[in-house]
């Protein structure tokens, strides 16, 4: 649950023009350390890593996906309207 919180956090949010983290903590988000199958010295933690960035990148797909379809939700409803005065 702490990298999905971290991948949400850490999104652009279009409402925000920023990131939810940037918004509380007034600064950017900290970067992950990318990984490099076989640089750890135990084969466990590069297993951990390698499940980390796979889930990372899962979660990042999936938020996408949720903000397209939120996109087109709203596209499908909205309608621009103008007003003139006295209407």
């Amino acid at each position: 649950m702490p990298w999905a919180e971290y991948c949400y956090n850490t999104s652009f949010q279009t409402a925000l023009k920023t990131t939810p983290f940037q918004v509380v903590y007034g600064r950017l988000p900290p970067s992950l350390l990318s990984n490099e199958p076989g640089l750890a010295k135990l084969p466990a933690v590069d297993r951990q890593l390698m499940d980390r960035d796979e889930f990372l990148a899962d979660i990042r797909d999936r938020l996408l996906h949720a903000q397209d379809l939120m996109r087109a939700q709203h596209d499908r409803h909205h309608r621009e309207v103008e007003f003139q005065v006295r209407d």
